[in-house]
């Protein structure tokens, strides 16, 4: 049916399955036969999970208190590429209205604000890929 060459501990070992019937098995491992129960299928998952390292502070990336209060950064919550930014530094925002326009997972979503404020610095461009938990912008 199938065969696979195997290497455990330096010793190599040619399997061939048989026949596999529900959770039995009839396998010929170096060519002695063997009947074999599986208990379980172990599964693993095909989306792959982004790993970032650490970028080491500067000091460059706290952010500072000002007269008007602290800044209060907007994240992106995917991965994904910036469309469009619909805001600029200085602009008064409202609680829910749009913020900028992000492609993620072949679908444009719109990051909202969570709260009244003033844009005080926008951290990305059109064209732009962030990660997930990305500052895209920063709010006062």
């Amino acid at each position: 049916m199938r065969n696979f060459k195997f290497t455990i501990s330096g010793n190599t070992y040619e399997v061939e399955i048989k026949n596999f019937e529900g959770n039995m098995a009839s396998l010929e491992v170096n060519g002695t036969p063997y009947n074999v129960e599986l208990h379980t299928e172990i599964r693993k998952t095909k989306t792959p999970t982004l790993v970032r390292a650490e970028i080491p502070s500067s000091g460059k990336d706290r952010i500072e208190k000002k007269e008007k209060g602290t800044a209060e950064p907007v994240i992106a919550p995917l991965p994904g590429t910036i469309l469009s930014i619909l805001v600029k530094p200085g602009d008064v925002v409202k609680r829910g209205q749009a913020l900028l326009v992000m492609e993620a997972m072949k679908m444009e979503n719109k990051i909202q604000s969570d709260k009244d404020g003033v844009v005080e610095s926008v951290k990305v461009t059109p064209g732009a890929n962030v990660l997930q938990g990305d500052i895209l912008l920063e709010l006062v």
